[in-house]
């Protein structure tokens, strides 16, 4: 099969692999409808994390069974599936607990950019649809795989209620999709903080009351100023670095929440100013699974559409500019065609 694979920063390629195979009697195998890029991807792109020996890369993925382990019973070959980043058996402590992105047989994602998929505890990790989905809906379920159900737990971890005030932080896919969760929950205002003009157009589109240009300090101030002096209710911090993270516990009221999920990097957080501060937060990796079948049921109704934060369509064989558009902003989020 053919998949990209990351070598240096900078250097992602487009290689043939080998085909995945059933490791595991918990294994299946999808052949890939289409996949994406994800902006935690660009973290290794950008030099941020380490790469080590080339590698397969990505974690967001729909697609279709090939092939199930003896173990598997949930899906069958010829179904179409959603899948999470994060697998799980979806039977454990942790994930009864609804945190299946902590499932203590949790295994990440990491060749999905490719046309086939090994996906390990698939029983418990994908969610069939009861018939193949319009292909113009596909996009809006790759979403549900990673940016839009994390998007979802940002708001459920800021605590975003009917009739409250959410402030997103990040104008990326996850941030995006974070507008539409806070509006789904109800928020009667929320307020994105984004500086490009496309992005900020979709973010109206999907709930977006307002939106502010400013960081910073500059971005508290007016986040203040919008909120009567206090703060917001709920800030949805989809970023993932330090300066995100203060602007984003800078922006909430006391006694409000902030919802981190950005993966952090250089993130430090005083604990003496969390605690006079009376913010909550919380935030990880998205327990996706738990939202799968009810996410999958909004975009399939047409009442969702995160799918709108592809605005750049690739076939796979050209990951590697989708990785430079959106490195340069010239993409928000580049979807990829086998």
């Amino acid at each position: 099969m053919r998949g990209a694979v990351i070598h240096a920063p900078g250097d992602v390629r487009f290689q043939t692999l080998d085909d995945p195979k059933i490791l595991r009697p918990t294994d299946a195998i999808i052949r890939t409808a289409v996949t994406c890029v994800c902006g935690s991807d660009l973290w290794p792109y950008r030099g941020a994390e380490p790469i080590g020996n080339p590698r397969p890369i990505g974690h967001e993925y729909v697609g279709f069974v090939e092939e199930v382990g003896s173990d598997v019973t949930s899906v069958r070959p010829g179904q179409f599936v959603v899948g999470s980043f994060a697998t799980s058996d979806n039977t454990c402590a942790n994930c009864e607990n609804g945190f299946q992105s902590n499932c203590l047989h949790r295994e990440f994602m990491s060749t999905c950019q490719a046309d086939y998929v090994r996906i390990p505890n698939a029983q418990g990790t994908l969610v069939a649809t009861d018939e193949v989905p319009d292909e113009e809906l596909w996009p809006g379920l790759l979403a549900v795989s990673d940016v839009m159900g994390t998007g979802w737990w940002a708001a459920e971890a800021a605590e975003v209620r009917p009739g409250s005030t959410a402030v997103v932080v990040g104008d990326g896919a996850v941030g995006l999709c974070a507008v539409i969760a806070a509006k789904e929950s109800g928020a009667e205002r929320i307020i994105a903080m984004s500086r490009h003009e496309p992005r900020q157009n979709l973010a109206r589109e999907f709930g977006a009351t307002d939106v502010i240009a400013e960081r910073g300090a500059e971005g508290v101030a007016r986040i203040k100023e919008l909120t009567g002096g206090i703060g917001a209710d709920s800030v949805l911090e989809c970023v993932g670095t330090g300066e995100a993270m203060a602007q984003a516990l800078h922006s909430a009221r006391p006694g409000g929440s902030v919802g981190f999920v950005g993966v952090p990097h250089g993130v430090a957080i005083d604990g003496q100013e969390l605690f006079f501060s009376h913010v909550g937060l919380r935030g990880g990796p998205a327990p996706v699974r738990r939202y799968l079948p009810d996410l999958i049921e909004l975009v399939l109704s047409g009442r969702i559409d995160p799918g709108k934060v592809f605005d750049l369509t690739l076939p796979l064989d050209q990951v590697a500019e989708g990785y430079r558009a959106m490195d340069e902003r010239r993409a928000i989020k580049a979807l990829l065609r086998p």
